[in-house]
């Protein structure tokens, strides 16, 4: 994988990609969530590094992206993204957002309806308006003390063995996390823009319509927020194909790589061959 930068108004950002050449090659679009880093896909791009072109980035203000201001909107991101991907001669990507990650993928669907070419969500949510209610959107503008006062310590138990059910997921939330030690402030203020920015974005009652294959993933022991509840709603509206990984916390794609891969290759196989049927049936087994 190769280091590159991208400059905004507002900062740096980091990115690294691996080409596979070829004018048909398909691009894997890696977004982590909010206050992780490119470390959280490490399986994913170990996995598809040579048979795709796989690119991804810190998101802005978090790990090798920083210092950045952080006055920007997910809009913003999501415009930052095509400008990475138009500078890299990538017209049609496939986005693979975990959490905070899938919302910059439904923002971008929503500027570039045209270009993406695949979208899959890991245990993230519907961005639309109509999923959350008044008393949700009011919690998350307010999320920046309870990160401040928060002791730390505990803040990093919680939140490493929160989000992931296995050792090496519990073990890399909890590096990605220890970027912030001695600055937790820095943590807070990232925390609660991301959370301010989600929140703005939803008011914002746009259509976020998925024009594009898409695949939901949930871990069945996803505790973070109502993830759970989001991707039953999401699926049932819209007929997106959701898979549930057993055993899976918040972080699936670390607890459980191996059937994440497995689930996102056959997306590709199946869904963006130019001959196959649109997805449109439930792989894997439901919630109950």
């Amino acid at each position: 994988m190769e280091e590159r930068i991208y400059q905004t108004p507002c900062g740096a950002i980091h990115y690294w990609i691996s080409k596979v050449q070829g004018a048909e090659t398909t691009t894997l679009v890696f977004l982590p969530g909010l206050t992780a880093d490119h470390r959280l896909f490490d399986k994913q791009i170990e996995y598809f590094q040579g048979k795709y072109t796989v690119l991804v980035w810190d998101a802005p203000g978090h790990g090798a992206s920083w210092p950045f201001r952080l006055e920007f909107s997910l809009m913003d991101k999501a415009k930052w993204l095509d400008g990475i991907l138009c500078g890299e001669a990538i017209r049609n990507p496939v986005i693979v957002g975990q959490s905070m990650g899938g919302y910059v993928g439904q923002a971008y669907a929503e500027l570039f309806p045209d270009k993406l070419k695949g979208f899959v969500a890991i245990d993230s949510a519907p961005l639309q308006r109509k999923y959350v209610t008044g008393m949700e959107l009011w919690l998350l503008k307010r999320m920046e003390p309870v990160y401040r006062y928060y002791p730390w310590k505990a803040l990093l138990k919680t939140g490493s063995k929160g989000v992931a059910t296995s050792a090496y997921g519990q073990k890399l939330m909890y590096d990605m996390m220890m970027t912030y030690e001695g600055d937790q402030k820095r943590y807070a203020r990232l925390s609660g823009h991301g959370f301010r920015m989600l929140a703005e974005a939803m008011e914002a009652d746009l259509a976020y319509e998925i024009k594009c294959p898409a695949l939901l993933i949930c871990g069945e022991k996803d505790h973070a927020g109502s993830c759970i509840r989001y991707n039953k709603a999401w699926h049932k509206n819209t007929g997106i194909p959701l898979a549930w990984i057993p055993g899976a916390g918040h972080n699936s794609n670390t607890d459980e790589p191996e059937k994440v891969n497995a689930l996102i290759e056959k997306m590709l196989d199946t869904s963006l061959s130019p001959v196959a049927p649109p997805m449109r049936s439930s792989p894997g087994r439901r919630q109950s």
